[in-house]
């Protein structure tokens, strides 16, 4: 595969999740235009010096997909886009979440189709919310079984689904969508 010159071998992409692609499988947008995507920026998954990102870890679902799928990803983690990330991470749960994302639509430079796709690639995210976790959990991975229990059993995605259908048009409209 040759995405924007750089050559992906399915090889390489079958050694990251035991012969399937870790997130192509969960990523739609995998087609034309693809770049190698980290799928999983999250605080914890970054490396800070003097309050400064240095290095980004962690590339067990790295691969090839779309770059408004994985900035939806890193806003949907580092926004945060659900309460249960901002209460688990001990964050003022009355921060402007539309502001923060607006911030990071304008800090990658998106244009105004980008801010439609990177909407509809969120809406797309929370639709889906948990279900890469279930099916990692139903196979019988130890780790995602505790995080699918720890969840509620689904309850968190479920949750974190209702809260996005209530704050959405306000996420639109703070990226113009409206």
């Amino acid at each position: 595969v040759d995405m924007d010159g750089c050559e992906w071998s399915t090889e390489m992409v079958d050694r990251g999740a035991g012969g399937r692609l870790p997130a192509g499988a969960d990523n739609p947008a995998v087609g034309a235009g693809l770049v190698i995507c980290h799928n999983d920026v999250c605080l914890e998954n970054v490396i800070f010096h003097e309050h400064q990102a240095v290095a980004l870890v962690d590339f067990d679902f790295a691969a090839p997909g779309s770059r408004m799928y994985d900035l939806a990803s890193f806003a949907r983690m580092c926004v945060p886009i659900d309460t249960a990330s901002r209460t688990r991470l001990g964050w003022d749960l009355g921060v402007d979440l539309p502001g923060r994302l607006r911030l990071v639509a304008d800090a990658y430079g998106c244009s105004p189709a980008q801010r439609t796709s990177l909407l509809r690639d969120l809406d797309l995210q929370m639709a889906r919310s948990g279900e890469f976790i279930r099916r990692r959990a139903e196979a019988g991975d130890p780790n995602f079984v505790a995080v699918w229990e720890a969840s509620g059993r689904g309850a968190r995605f479920d949750e974190r689904r209702a809260w996005w259908a209530d704050v959405r048009t306000d996420m639109a409209a703070a990226l113009g969508q409206v």
